[in-house]
């Protein structure tokens, strides 16, 4: 006979009882961390049920989040360097193609007093010198162009931001052209704002440096881009129409170094040509072309390749600003330490820059890491690196943009950002450079989860795009904008007063001014207590 079977549907129903009873355990674990990386808590419960996990987060210490060495600079031997480099030499340097073209200029331009964003974050100017403040006046009066240096990393590429910065900078004070494009890149075609088509050029980034030839290893320029030339090589830049005024170009500075002798090619908007013979020298070289416009240049490398480095181009007109962007992909700043100084600063002997713009950190920036003392001395050291490459540019320290992480209710923002804001602010107080806290002008506008669900960010909830470059860039312009426009109040002001105080005459000029009026004034007494 056959026994019946037995039923052990009950052991099931228990097994996933235990199951789900470990699982509801495991979520009450803190988040815990390994080997520096930090992991969240495994909370199933995670919509009916919150932690205040960053209440109970245990510190993470700061040596993990960067490389000491890697921002290991002697500021003293840069210092050197540079004076010895940038004496001066019997070889020509700067080279000139001149096409003749209209010499009137445009009206004095005045702060611009539009607005795009609607609450405003000001710039907050910790500087004893006055360099924010004079960078104002050269905005408001240089007749010549007015440079802004924007040094960043990844946030930036691309034009992303700065094409916008440049855009409204040259509606509101003139100017024209899309800034400094490399020779040569693997990135170039990523560029909406400028055209570059290289061929025959060897390219090296500056965060691979070791991969370039030792010949040239020690040169780069603060582009982060260098370019070896085989014979022939050509670069073509042509101007785009993705933005107002980047057609409206009339100068370009093409700048490279010779060390042997060789000769190169210059077409101008595809008609005209003009040879150059550089004689073989160490020092920057630069081949200046103005026009009444200058839609594309081409560039060739002929003969003397030996030792040759294409660095790029400056493209602008002959007044009003100008906006370089010097975004290096994965750079926390410290491959800044890694350029030639004297490569630095030859080259703004040739360009004289106003401004420089620092925007760092967001690399280095982790969740639940409060202290950034350290990263704070290293910008510190990016400033004053700056001041002795780039001599007559203020400095303007960018606080780390806003970004989002994703915890047990979904993305939130890093906890760490206040924390970085407050060292890179602390940083710009401490070297007297100006500072603008990036992070509460995208907050304005809100933050980057709003971004994300605008299409402005990208889904890693860290890194904007053309369209949210642009709701930045133009919460910097408004920044700069009224921080010319207070600075100009206060010296008109200054001025007035200045003015009504010299028209106030001293007793004795005033009596002798009565003699002469009214002639039967009696002679002023000695003792008169007005004299």
């Amino acid at each position: 006979m056959n026994s019946p079977e037995k039923d052990y549907t009950h052991r099931s129903w228990l097994a996933t009882a235990a199951l789900i009873a470990v699982l509801v355990a495991v979520g009450f674990i803190p988040p815990q961390s390994v080997g520096g990386v930090k992991l969240r808590r495994a909370n199933i419960l995670s919509d009916v049920l919150a932690f205040d996990d960053a209440a109970a987060a245990e510190p993470v210490a700061e040596p993990v989040l960067f490389d000491e060495e890697d921002f290991h600079v002697d500021l003293e031997a840069v210092a050197e360097r540079i004076e010895a480099d940038t004496a001066p030499r019997e070889a020509q340097t700067t080279y000139t193609w001149l096409i003749p073209q209209d010499s009137l200029r445009g009206q004095r331009p005045e702060p611009d007093s539009a607005r795009f964003t609607a609450t405003p974050v000001p710039i907050e100017d910790y500087s004893d010198s006055g360099r924010i403040r004079a960078f104002c006046d050269t905005l408001l009066n240089a007749r010549r162009p007015v440079r802004i240096a924007f040094f960043g990393d990844s946030f930036v590429e691309g034009d992303i931001l700065t094409a916008d910065l440049r855009e409204k900078l040259q509606l509101a004070y003139g100017g024209g052209g899309t800034g400094f494009a490399p020779t040569s890149s693997p990135l170039t075609g990523f560029r909406r704002t400028v055209r570059t088509d290289a061929k025959g050029w060897t390219s090296y980034n500056i965060m691979q440096r070791k991969r370039a030839p030792e010949t040239l290893r020690g040169h780069f320029y603060v582009s982060g881009w260098m370019s070896q030339p085989a014979a022939g090589a050509s670069t073509r830049w042509e101007s785009t129409d993705a933005r107002q005024r980047l057609d409206s170009c009339t100068t370009a500075h093409v700048l490279f170094r010779s060390p042997s002798d060789s000769r190169v090619r210059l077409t101008l908007n595809d008609t005209l040509r003009r040879t150059f013979d550089i004689p073989g020298d160490e020092a920057v070289r630069r081949i200046v072309v103005r026009a009444p416009h200058l839609h594309a240049l081409a560039f060739e490398v002929l003969s003397g390749t030996e030792g040759f480095a294409g660095y790029g181009a400056v493209f602008e007109s002959d007044a009003g600003v100008v906006v370089d962007n010097y975004s290096v992909r994965s750079n926390n700043g410290q491959a800044m330490f890694w350029t030639d100084p004297s490569v630095n600063a030859q080259i703004d002997a040739m360009l004289h820059y106003d401004l420089v713009i620092l925007q760092y950190g967001l690399n280095i920036m982790q969740a639940g890491v409060k202290d950034y003392s350290g990263y704070s001395r290293q910008i510190e050291k990016m400033v004053a690196y700056v001041r002795r490459c780039f001599p007559g540019a203020a400095v303007l320290v960018l606080g780390v943009s806003h970004r989002s992480v994703k915890g047990d209710a979904g993305f939130e923002p890093m906890d760490a950002i206040p924390h970085m804001t407050d060292f890179q602010r602390r940083a710009a107080r401490n070297t007297g450079a100006a500072f603008w806290p990036t992070c509460d002008a995208m907050r304005a506008q809100g933050g980057m989860e709003r971004f994300v669900q605008n299409g402005w960010a990208g889904k890693d909830f860290t890194h904007i795009n053309y369209a949210g470059g642009s709701r930045v860039a133009w919460a910097l312009v408004d920044a700069l904008n009224d921080f010319t426009a207070r600075h100009a109040t206060l010296r008109a002001a200054e001025e007035l007063r200045r003015q009504m105080r010299k028209s106030v005459l001293p007793p004795r000029e005033r009596r002798r001014i009565e003699r002469q009026l009214l002639p039967g004034v009696g002679p002023e007494p000695f003792n008169d207590p007005r004299r």
